[in-house]
């Protein structure tokens, strides 16, 4: 397992309880202290455990377990790989992060760090297949039995 791999699953873990105790807060709120908790709220603990845990775990078990790019594969590039897990990993950060402060404070400039935290998952998930798609094949070993 390639310390880019580690450092997916790690971070997703990360998510993972982020978001697990962002939802039980949001539990404890609601249904036992009886304040129905911002609805921005609801949204970063999704986010946390969608793209955060989710989707981070996918991309890394992914860039582990697909083929290896062949020697002659110009296709796949391994600093491409590197940055898209810091895309991901800053975009959902800063949406989570924008989303739970914005359900404080009407700030608008929290609008725009929400706003740009999303397009930064979606560029991210966009440049993770646009990286991946030559990797989804028969490896050459088995293709040739």
């Amino acid at each position: 397992m390639t310390p880019l791999v580690r450092r997916y699953i790690k971070t997703s873990f990360v998510f993972l309880m982020a978001g697990l105790l962002l939802g039980g807060w949001l539990v404890v709120a609601e249904f036992l202290a009886g304040r129905y908790p911002p609805r921005l709220f609801i949204t970063a603990h999704v986010h946390l455990l969608l793209v955060g845990f989710m989707l981070m775990m996918v991309m890394g078990v992914a860039t582990w377990m697909f083929p290896r790019p062949g020697k002659d594969d110009t296709g796949y590039r391994p600093a491409l790989a590197e940055a898209v897990y810091w895309v991901m990993t800053l975009s959902t950060a800063v949406r989570a992060g924008a989303e739970l402060w914005a359900g404080l404070s009407p700030a608008p400039a929290l609008r725009l760090a929400i706003a740009g935290g999303g397009l930064g998952q979606l560029g991210g998930a966009l440049l993770f297949v646009l990286n991946m798609w030559r990797r989804v094949r028969m490896p050459p070993a088995a293709a040739q039995r």
